[in-house]
C-alpha cells in the first residue's frame, strides 16, 4: 500500500511517434545527472521524449543517470519506458506509512520517516544494509568500507538491462566514474570497451554507502565525487556532428536561502552537485569562441603558406559541431528534505516522474528550441524555469 492516497499516478503509457530529428540535427543526446531517488523525474523525461518520438542517439549518466541510461540504451525503444517503471516501481514497492499527508509538515515528517527506512532497510532491488557495520568490521573485510551490499542492484540489472544490445551499438551508452587509488574521472563507453553490470554499479558506487566497485584491478566509486554532469564527454565526443542535448539535471544551481539546518544542507547538497553544468557549459562556449576566431584566421591565409599542422587545423574548423542544450532541473517541493535523493516512497517516485514529464511537455511546446543552428553559433542553451521568469 502506497504512503500517500492522493498522490497522482504515473502518466498512462502511450504509444511514441516515429523516431525522428529535429531541422540540423544529426544526434540527440539525453545527459543525466545522479541524485538517487530523484532519479525518476529521468525516467518521466524520457517517457514524454518518447512519446514525442525523440529517441536518443546517445545517452551519457552518473550514477542512478547511469542506471536510468543502461535500462533505455540496453532496451529496444518500445519497451523502455515499460523497463523504467519496472526499476521505480520495483525499488519503491516498500509501504512506507498508512497515515494521511494532509498539508507541508506532515509530508515532510513522513519523507523524514521513508528516508530513515532506507537507511535502516535498504530499498528492495537495490540495496541492502551488511549485516555486520563498517564501524566494527575488521580492517579489510569486505563490510568494512561500506554500509550496503548492492547485489541486489546487479540481480536488477540483470533482469531488466539487455547488455548485447547496449553493446551493439544502436545507442551510445556512457557512465561516468571515478578511480579510488588515483582519483582520475573515468567513463565507461559502449564504443570503447564492452560494458557490463560492474561498470553501471560502479557508476553508482557513492561511499561511504556502497562499496567500491572492481574492474580489471581497478577500483571505481561514484562519478559524482568529481562530476555529476557527462555532459562534458558528450560534447568532447561530438567530433563534427550537430547534436540537440537534453541536459537533465536533479539538483538545482539557483534556491532560496536556507532558514533552518535541514535547508542548509538541502541547499549544500544542491550548489555542490549542480556545479559543474554551468562551468561546462561556460568553458565549451569560450572553447569554440576561441575555435571561430581560429577559422576566421586561417580562412585569409592561402594553403601553401601553412604547414602540415595548420592545414589538418583548418580542415577541422571546417566542421564544427554545434549544439543546442534544452536544460531540464528539477525543482524541489517545499517538504522536500536534504534527504530528497535517498527518500524513496512510491509517492514520491510518482511525483518526481510526474514533474519530468511535464516540465518535458513545456519544454517541448517551443518548436524552436529544437532547431540546431548551422552557422557557427556554438552552444545554444534554453531552459524552461528560466523563460517561464
Amino acid at each position: 500500500m502506497d504512503t500517500f492516497g492522493s498522490s497522482p499516478p504515473l502518466p498512462p503509457k502511450r504509444p511514441g511517434k516515429r523516431s525522428w530529428h529535429p531541422r540540423g540535427c544529426d544526434n540527440i543526446a539525453l545527459v543525466l545527472q545522479g541524485g538517487g531517488a530523484l532519479g525518476a523525474y529521468q525516467a518521466g523525461i524520457y517517457q514524454a521524449l518518447d512519446e514525442a518520438g525523440l529517441r536518443p542517439d546517445t545517452v551519457a549518466g552518473v550514477s542512478i543517470g547511469g542506471i536510468n541510461g543502461a535500462i533505455i540504451a540496453g532496451n529496444p525503444p518500445e519497451r523502455r519506458v515499460e523497463r523504467l517503471r519496472d526499476f521505480w516501481e520495483g525499488i519503491t514497492a516498500r509501504p512506507v506509512s498508512l497515515l494521511p499527508a494532509d498539508g507541508d509538515a506532515a509530508r515532510r515528517a513522513i519523507n523524514i520517516w521513508s528516508a530513515l527506512l532506507t537507511t535502516t532497510l535498504g530499498q528492495p532491488g537495490f540495496f541492502a544494509p551488511y549485516p555486520v557495520n563498517p564501524w566494527i568490521s575488521p580492517r579489510g573485510a569486505t563490510t568494512a568500507t561500506a554500509f550496503y551490499d548492492t547485489t541486489p542492484l546487479r540481480e536488477t540489472l540483470l533482469r531488466l538491462v539487455d547488455f548485447d544490445l547496449l553493446n551493439k551499438g544502436a545507442v551510445r551508452y556512457a557512465a561516468g566514474a571515478v578511480n579510488v587509488l588515483n582519483g582520475n574521472f573515468a567513463y565507461f563507453d559502449s564504443t570503447q570497451s564492452r560494458i557490463l553490470p560492474d561498470h553501471v554499479m560502479a557508476s553508482a558506487a557513492l561511499p561511504p554507502a556502497f562499496p567500491a566497485v572492481q574492474i580489471g584491478t581497478d577500483h571505481y566509486w561514484d562519478g559524482g565525487l568529481v562530476s555529476n554532469t557527462p555532459l562534458q564527454h558528450v560534447l568532447d565526443n561530438a567530433a563534427c556532428l550537430h547534436m540537440l542535448i537534453f541536459q537533465v539535471d536533479l539538483f538545482s544551481a539557483r534556491g532560496m536561502i536556507p532558514r533552518d539546518m535541514d535547508d542548509v544542507l538541502a541547499r549544500q547538497k544542491d550548489i555542490q552537485f549542480s556545479s559543474r553544468t554551468r562551468l561546462v557549459t561556460d568553458y565549451f562556449r569560450e572553447k569554440h569562441d576561441r575555435d571561430l576566431t581560429a577559422k576566421k584566421l586561417l580562412a585569409k591565409i592561402p594553403d601553401d603558406q601553412l604547414d602540415a599542422d595548420e592545414r589538418a587545423l583548418k580542415v577541422r574548423l571546417a566542421h564544427m559541431p554545434e549544439a543546442t542544450i534544452l536544460e531540464l532541473i528539477y525543482q524541489q517541493a517545499a517538504y522536500e528534505t536534504q534527504a530528497k535523493d535517498y527518500e524513496f516512497s512510491a509517492s514520491s517516485m510518482r511525483e518526481h516522474w510526474n514533474s519530468g514529464y511535464l516540465d518535458t511537455q513545456r519544454t517541448l511546446r517551443h518548436r524552436n528550441w529544437l532547431e540546431v543552428s548551422e552557422s557557427d553559433a556554438g552552444l545554444s542553451v534554453h531552459d524552461i524555469h528560466r523563460a517561464d521568469d
